[in-house]
C-alpha cells in the first residue's frame, strides 16, 4: 500500500519546486536536495515536482523525458532518500493508479484539465490532485472541474496564465477571489506564467525575468502556495529553457515571497 498522502494546512506556506522534466537522475537528485535543503532553512513545507513524460510538447522531435517506469524510480528514490512528497504529472486515465504507489501529489497538465476520465482517475486514487488551470480556462469554471475529481478529494488549483491574443501569456490576480471560493487550494505558477507558447517555432518561450515581479504580486494577492520550476542550468535545459528558473537564485525568490506574503499578512 501506498504511504498515506500528507497533509499540507492551507493556512501554511508551501513551496512546490523541480525542473520541468526529469533528466539525469542523479542530477535531479541533487537538485531536490538542495531545494529541500532550501525549503528547510525557511521553515516551509516542501513539495518536489518533475514530469516523467512532456506529453503536451509544441513539436513531435521534442525530447519528453525517460517515461513512466523510469521516471517514477527517479522519484521514488528521492521520495525516500529525502522524505520528500514528490508530485508528477499523469497524462491518461490508466497511468493514475501506477502514479499514485510513488507520487503524493497528481498532476493534471493545464491542456488535459477538462478530461473528465482522466480527473475522475486521479481523484480515485485518493491522493491530492493538482489541477493546472488552462490557459483557456475562466476562473469561475475551476469549480466544475474540481467537482470532476469525486466528493472529498483534496484538490489544488494552480495558477499559470491566461491566453493573451496570439503566443502570450497574462496573469489576471482579480481571479484569486474565484478561486478562493473554490474548494480547491490555489497555488500559482510564477513560470509557466512567463511563457511564450510556441515563441520559438517548434517550442515555447518565455521571459524569466518577469519571475520576480509576479511572485511578488502573487504574495501580496493573497497566494500561499509558490509553484517554481527550477533547473541548475536553464539554457541547457531539454525543456522550457527561457522559464526555468537557476538553481543558485533560487533561495532569493523564495524569500521575496515570504517576505511579501508576510507584509500582507501584518498589514492593517
Amino acid at each position: 500500500m501506498p504511504e498515506p498522502t500528507p497533509l499540507w494546512p492551507q493556512e501554511q506556506p508551501l513551496l512546490i519546486a523541480g525542473p520541468c522534466v526529469i533528466e539525469d537522475a542523479d542530477e535531479t537528485m541533487a537538485l531536490a536536495e538542495a531545494l529541500a535543503t532550501a525549503a528547510a532553512a525557511r521553515g516551509l513545507p516542501f513539495v518536489f515536482k518533475a514530469s516523467f513524460d512532456k506529453a503536451n510538447r509544441t513539436a513531435s522531435t521534442s525530447w519528453r523525458g525517460p517515461g513512466l517506469d523510469a521516471g517514477l524510480r527517479v522519484l521514488d528514490r528521492i521520495k525516500h532518500t529525502l522524505g520528500v512528497a514528490v508530485l508528477t504529472d499523469l497524462h491518461e486515465p490508466g497511468q493514475a493508479t501506477r502514479v499514485a504507489e510513488v507520487a503524493d501529489v497528481l498532476q493534471i497538465p493545464a491542456f488535459l484539465c477538462r478530461q473528465t476520465d482522466l480527473l475522475a482517475a486521479a481523484g480515485a486514487t485518493g491522493r491530492v490532485v493538482n489541477i493546472k488551470k488552462g490557459q483557456f480556462l475562466a476562473p469561475w469554471q475551476v469549480a466544475p472541474a474540481v467537482a470532476k475529481l469525486g466528493p472529498g478529494v483534496p484538490a489544488w488549483i494552480t495558477e499559470r496564465g491566461t491566453s493573451f491574443g496570439h503566443g502570450d501569456l497574462v496573469v489576471d490576480f482579480r481571479s484569486l477571489a474565484v478561486l478562493l471560493a473554490s474548494p480547491a487550494r490555489p497555488v500559482f505558477d510564477a513560470c509557466h506564467s512567463v511563457q511564450r507558447p510556441g515563441g520559438r517555432g517548434d517550442a515555447s518561450g518565455g521571459d524569466r525575468s518577469a519571475i520576480p515581479l509576479l511572485v511578488g504580486a502573487a504574495a501580496g494577492a493573497g497566494y500561499d502556495g509558490l509553484f517554481l520550476e527550477v533547473h541548475p542550468d536553464p539554457q541547457r535545459a531539454r525543456s522550457d529553457p527561457d522559464t526555468q528558473w537557476p538553481l543558485a537564485e533560487v533561495g532569493p525568490l523564495i524569500d521575496r515571497f515570504l517576505r511579501i506574503r508576510a507584509a500582507r499578512l501584518h498589514a492593517p
